[in-house]
């Protein structure tokens, strides 16, 4: 149960941005901007960074839905999300979406924990000064959003097939719908 009153109906980031609409248009523009707006790095990529982010978090809504969008720019392809949040340097991605999923991790830990060798190694494999401004970006933005949803105890579906209709509405329409 939530700490808070929120609608009991709605699972995760849905409840508390219902309960603050006001503060929901700015987390959801932002989400918008960062995973959906111009960027070198394809949607996919960067839903899969907000997925390994919150899951390395533990926050079964944020990775479940997220991967659920990644999953739907890659072809539903869910077992590519599993891959990546379990163990991306074994996954069929691009050395240079590892070598951003490294730096991603480390944002994950604490911003300190970036070091000048992770950004060479990201610039090494092809990544940008944007590219890897994003990447902290996204990491960090997810866990200011994993700790909203988890701060706030929401609720989460455990099976990963009640964020399928979720994450196609994300990757097609995007999150200024919500």
């Amino acid at each position: 149960m939530a700490y808070i009153d929120l609608p009991k109906e709605l699972p995760g980031i849905l409840g508390p941005m219902t309960f603050r609409p006001e503060t929901a248009k700015h987390l959801n523009a932002l989400a918008e901007t960062l995973l959906r707006g111009p960027s070198t790095l394809t949607s996919g990529e960067r839903e899969l960074i907000a997925a390994y982010v919150s899951h390395q978090n533990n926050c079964l809504f944020c990775h479940s839905s997220h991967g659920a969008a990644a999953a739907h720019h890659y072809g539903r392809n869910y077992e590519l999300v599993d891959q990546v949040k379990n163990n991306y340097q074994s996954a069929p991605i691009s050395d240079k979406l590892k070598a951003l999923l490294g730096v991603a991790g480390k944002v994950q830990k604490g911003g300190r924990h970036v070091t000048p060798e992770d950004i060479e190694a990201a610039r090494a494999k092809g990544a940008t000064d944007l590219e890897i401004h994003d990447t902290v970006l996204i990491a960090a933005a997810f866990c200011m959003f994993n700790r909203y949803v988890d701060g706030l105890n929401t609720w989460a579906p455990a099976e990963t097939l009640a964020y399928d209709d979720m994450g196609k509405r994300l990757a097609e329409v995007g999150y200024n719908s919500f």
